[in-house]
């Protein structure tokens, strides 16, 4: 009761003071002289004040009483006696008590404090830097830690490679094959360039390869010919080079020199940069009665980035209009520092047609590539690059390449590319069969396949099953880069434009290409590419190497394409009729010049234009008369313009625009065109009619009426004289 009370009040309550009130010491027995023991204290049982208070107080004993009274000291001790903190005790009991709270409709959750931890920062997510346009050297015997260190993978994810392709892991430090290192490297997802290493083999001097470049008609080919005593410029489809040729000359000095000519026409830039990637030394051949043109100038681009030496050979020294002074002084504007300048490239006069200069032209040649101390490995497998490539009716796939380094021996399995195949036979360029090739050597390889790509390695491997690993394992990752250059492009197509209101019509035009040459088709193809517009999309479908077969009228007849044949044999009678029938035309050329015109008219032919306003004629007006007096059906009140056309024609189903002072007035149909009181279409230059614009009544003596008619102006193809062809849309 005085607990209560005191609650009540809110006050703080002593343990004896409220002991010493009338009513609870009277029902626990106690006076004010009972004492509390400490010791009583420790045996207090386990009991609950409420029994206590429910009947069993009045009939205890002292001991018992001591015992409750030292319970309510313990439990009241250090207590505020309210009843907020009554409450608070109750849940502090609870919360010590182990048994999970009910939780009811209504029930309030009790948030637990945080628990002092240490605190542990996150692991930061590793971001894999993307490794497809990454390329990691590799070489042979390489072991797994530095093939981890250059992929930037770990050791234990390559050794997983390895398992998957059959290799036995025992050590991350064991040496790889380069063949295997390869495999990683692409199931990685990057890049590789094979390192080989020179130790321990055989390094003697080999023959320099020369490759001849220059603009076209320059004369390379015809300075060929007279060095090898040859005709091959006459042999060409319009004197033009079309094809990429090596093959060795015997010098008047007893020398061995292997040339590469290259066209020199646009289309051909790829051929040209392949060259130059394998060659030791350029010629570049100029006309002295032309100068330097654009090819001239790419030429040496593509010598510069291949960082080999130049030599300039200025042809065409006989011919009356020749200047090669004028040729010099151009070459020195475009960097090229000559020996008579006081620069280090060596240039001479020569002439094709009466074989003049040839003498200095060899020795500037065997100068220069006794100073580059020209050396390779002889024994060891062999490094070889594939300058070109056809489809042989009879022989199957032939790859014309030139070995850089080692010796290639007939019987070896080779990868090419993503194509492979073992050796069955080497020919030289004369094509006659030989058992091996040597460094500098140009060589066909028969045996493939599959047809390789211009431009690809000949990788040596031990075993048949190696090579198909190899092959496929690279075919899968040309497969993605090209797959992801189709979505890059796609992504960029679909780039939102900056004028995205203006939606130009666009129409496509399928194409399929048929070439004798590997090198031929991708020149031809990237040539074709070049025409595109924004109005037409030039779109190669189909690409291949041999002649039109029945397959190709068929897919054409499916997709609705052209057939483009370049440098291939006339298709038969029953194929030429099939194609016929089928609507497909077929296009066959043996000059880049005139492929490129057909195929330009015709996509100009395809294209739908864009629609423009022009002025069709002029006149002026001359008098005005005016009806009145007709009925509001009618239209009411009108003014007749009364004009001579002045220029052009003046046509009843176009718009007029009046102008005033140079300055438009109105601008909207033409409602009436009348000469001699009757309803004409069409007034020619020089008459006189009656014009009624709708919606204009403000005619003035002197204005100016222009006839506006809505025109569809076609694309226009522009071939340049370096051979580059182009749509120009307006």
């Amino acid at each position: 009761m005085a607990c209560r009370a005191a609650g009540k009040r809110g006050i703080d309550v002593g343990l004896t003071r409220v002991l010493t009130s009338p009513s609870l010491g009277h029902a626990v027995g106690l006076t004010s002289r009972t004492s509390l023991d400490g010791a009583s204290v420790r045996y207090i049982p386990e009991s609950s004040f409420s029994s206590f208070l429910q009947g069993s107080g009045h009939h205890a004993t002292k001991e018992s009483s001591i015992r409750i009274v030292s319970w309510l000291y313990i439990s009241l001790r250090c207590f505020h006696a309210s009843r907020e903190l009554w409450a608070r005790r109750k849940n502090d009991n609870q919360g010590v008590d182990l048994k999970t709270q009910k939780k009811g409709k209504f029930a309030k959750r009790i948030k637990k404090p945080p628990v002092d931890a240490p605190y542990v920062p996150p692991k930061l997510k590793r971001i894999t830097k993307s490794l497809q346009d990454k390329t990691i050297d590799i070489f042979e015997g390489m072991t797994t830690v530095e093939l981890a260190k250059r992929t930037g993978q770990s050791v234990i994810t390559l050794q997983e490679f390895l398992v998957n392709l059959g290799e036995k892991v025992v050590s991350e430090f064991d040496p790889l094959k380069i063949d295997v290192a390869e495999l990683v490297v692409m199931e990685v997802g990057a890049n590789v360039r094979r390192q080989h290493s020179n130790e321990g083999s055989e390094i003697l001097p080999r023959p320099v390869v020369v490759t001849v470049m220059g603009h076209v008609d320059h004369g390379k080919t015809s300075l060929l010919d007279a060095l090898r005593q040859t005709s091959v410029a006459a042999k060409e489809a319009g004197g033009i080079t079309q094809h990429l040729g090596a093959f060795v000359v015997r010098m008047p000095s007893g020398a061995s020199i292997t040339f590469l000519d290259t066209p020199g026409h646009a289309a051909f830039s790829a051929m040209r940069a392949r060259g130059a990637a394998v060659t030791d030394l350029v010629v570049l051949v100029v006309a002295a009665d032309d100068g330097v043109m654009p090819q001239t100038l790419e030429a040496i681009s593509h010598a510069k980035s291949a960082n080999v030496p130049v030599v300039v050979a200025i042809n065409k020294c006989d011919k009356p209009s020749a200047n090669p002074e004028r040729v010099k002084l151009q070459l020195a504007s475009e960097g090229f520092l000559l020996e008579e300048m006081g620069g280090d490239i060596q240039v001479v006069e020569v002439s094709a047609v009466t074989k003049t200069g040839l003498d200095n032209l060899e020795e500037a040649i065997l100068l220069q590539a006794e100073m580059m101390e020209l050396k390779a490995r002889v024994d060891g497998h062999a490094q070889a690059y594939v300058v070109e490539a056809k489809l042989d009716k009879g022989r199957g796939p032939l790859a014309t390449a030139i070995v850089k380094a080692g010796t290639l021996v007939c019987g070896q399995h080779v990868v090419v590319g993503s194509e492979w195949g073992r050796i069955r036979a080497i020919r030289d360029m004369s094509g006659k069969l030989t058992e091996r090739a040597r460094p500098a050597m140009p060589v066909v390889i028969e045996g493939l396949k599959g047809l390789p790509m211009a431009g690809d390695d000949v990788t040596v491997v031990e075993t048949e099953e190696r090579a198909r690993m190899l092959s496929a394992g690279r075919r899968r990752k040309y497969e993605k880069d090209r797959l992801r250059q189709i979505m890059e492009q796609r992504t960029e197509t679909n780039e939102p434009s900056e004028d995205d209101s203006v939606v130009p019509e666009r129409t496509e035009m399928p194409l399929i290409v048929k070439a004798d040459v590997q090198g031929t088709v991708q020149a031809v193809t990237d040539a074709l590419r070049t025409l595109n517009s924004p109005q037409v999309f030039v779109n190669v479908v189909h690409v291949g190497v041999g002649p039109i077969s029945q397959s190709d009228v068929d897919l054409a007849q499916a997709c609705g394409a052209y057939i483009v044949g370049f440098n291939v044999k006339s298709p038969p009678s029953s194929i030429s009729q099939a194609a016929i029938q089928a609507g497909t035309k077929i296009m066959q050329h043996q000059v880049i010049y005139h492929l490129l015109d057909e195929v330009g008219n015709l996509i100009v032919d395809k294209a739908p234009g864009t629609l423009e306003t022009q002025v069709a004629g002029e006149a002026e007006v001359l008098n005005i008369f005016e009806l009145r007096g007709r009925s509001k059906s009618a239209g009411g009140d009108i003014k007749i313009a009364g004009c001579r056309v002045m220029g052009g024609h003046f046509s009843k189903s176009s718009t007029m625009r009046l102008l005033r002072s140079g300055e438009e007035v109105f601008e909207g149909p033409c409602a009436s065109l009348k000469t001699n009181k009757h309803d004409v279409e069409l007034v020619e230059k020089g008459n006189e009619c009656g014009l009624v614009i709708l919606g204009c009544n403000d005619f003035q003596i002197g204005d100016v009426i222009q006839c506006l008619e809505q025109v569809v102006r076609k694309p226009k193809l522009i071939i340049s004289d370096n051979g580059i062809a182009r749509i120009e849309c307006y």
